[in-house]
C-alpha cells in the first residue's frame, strides 16, 4: 500500500524544513495542510515557505487561493485526495505537513458529514459575535450542545462558530453529527511524525519568529488587507491584532506583544490537540537521523 508521511506539530517547530528534506530524500512531493498558507495575500504573517524553499521540492496547496475565496476543510479533503491520486500514480510515498490538525485528519481519516449552512444562519451568528464577542459564542454553544462545548477549544472562535452554525441550522446538537470512532478507508497508510520540543524553547522560537515578521513588514501586509478584514482567513493571529492597532484600540507595541502572546496560546492549543488525536511518533526537530531511520523502517 502507498504511504503518506504526515508531519504535524505546533507552529515554529520546524515542520517545513523537515518536510523539504524528507521530500528530497524520498524523491516525492509535499501537500501543505496549513490552512493559513493557502492564501496568496497572506505570506509574512503565516510564515509561508520562501520561494527558495518552495523551489527545493514540489509543493501543493500554497498560494492557490485568494482571501476573497470561500474554501472549507471539506473542499481541502476532496482536492488533497485528488492530488494524492496523481502523485501515487508515479510515487510510492507522499508527504502531508501542517499544524492545522483538522485538515490533517480530514485527509487521513475523512470528515464527519454536516449539513450546508444557509447565509441567514451565518449572518445571525456573525451578528451575535459582533455584538457580544466570544462570550456570546461560548454561552450559546453551552446551552445548545453542552457535550460539544465541554470538548471544544472554548477560546477558539472559529471552532465555536462552526459548531453553532450546525446547531442553528438544524436545531440539533453539533455533537449528534459526529462519527463514533469511524474512519473513512483510504488507499494509503499514514505514517505519523510529530515534532515537539520543551515549552520554553518553543515559546522563544515563536517570539523570534514574530520579531522576524515585524522586520519583514507584516504591518504593511496587514494594512493592504484591510478591505478584506471581514473574511474568515483574516480572523487569525497576526492580523486581528494589527487591525485593532489600525482602529486605534491599542498601540503598535501592544499589538506586537499580543501577536506573540496569541501565537504562544495558539501553539499551546495545537500541542493539546495533537496529544489527544492521532497515533503520533514524537521526535525533537534535531533528531533528523532518527526520523529518517523511522521513515525508512515504515516503508
Amino acid at each position: 500500500m502507498k504511504k503518506l508521511i504526515v508531519i504535524g506539530g505546533a507552529t515554529a517547530t520546524g515542520k517545513t524544513a523537515l518536510a523539504i528534506r524528507l521530500a528530497q530524500r524520498l524523491d516525492t512531493e509535499i501537500l501543505s495542510a496549513d490552512s493559513r498558507q493557502f492564501y496568496r495575500e497572506m505570506s509574512i504573517g503565516t510564515a509561508k515557505p520562501s520561494p527558495m524553499e518552495l523551489a527545493e521540492s514540489p509543493h501543493h496547496f500554497i498560494d492557490f487561493l485568494s482571501v476573497a475565496d470561500d474554501y472549507s476543510v471539506g473542499d481541502f479533503e476532496r482536492d488533497a485526495l485528488r492530488q494524492l491520486e496523481k502523485i501515487y500514480a508515479k510515487k510510492e510515498v507522499a508527504i502531508l505537513v501542517g499544524g492545522s490538525g483538522l485538515y490533517l485528519r480530514a485527509v487521513c481519516e475523512g470528515l464527519d458529514k454536516f449539513p450546508d449552512i444557509s447565509s441567514e444562519t451565518k449572518i445571525a451568528i456573525e451578528s451575535g459575535e459582533k455584538n457580544a464577542g466570544i462570550t456570546w459564542l461560548q454561552r450559546e454553544l453551552a446551552e445548545r450542545d453542552p457535550i460539544q462545548f465541554a470538548k471544544i477549544d472554548q477560546q477558539n472562535p472559529a471552532r465555536l462558530r462552526r459548531a453553532l452554525e450546525v446547531c442553528f441550522e438544524t436545531g440539533q446538537p453539533y455533537s449528534s453529527f459526529l462519527k463514533q470512532g469511524e474512519k473513512t478507508p483510504r488507499p494509503f497508510r499514514p505514517v505519523y511524525i510529530l515534532l515537539d520540543m520543551p515549552r520554553s524553547e518553543l515559546y522563544a522560537r515563536i517570539d523570534a519568529r514574530v520579531e522576524g515578521m515585524i522586520k519583514a513588514d507584516l504591518e504593511s501586509e496587514v494594512r493592504e488587507l484591510l478591505p478584506y478584514r471581514h473574511r474568515p482567513p483574516l480572523k487569525t493571529v497576526g492580523y486581528e491584532e494589527f487591525f485593532d492597532f489600525f482602529d486605534g484600540k491599542t498601540d503598535r507595541e501592544t499589538a506586537i506583544e499580543k501577536i506573540k502572546q496569541h501565537s504562544r496560546n495558539y501553539a499551546k492549543r495545537q500541542v493539546t490537540w495533537f496529544a489527544k488525536h492521532g497515533d503520533w511518533t514524537v521526535f525533537r526537530p534535531a533528531e533528523e537521523a532518527e526520523i529518517s531511520a523511522f521513515v525508512s523502517a515504515e516503508r
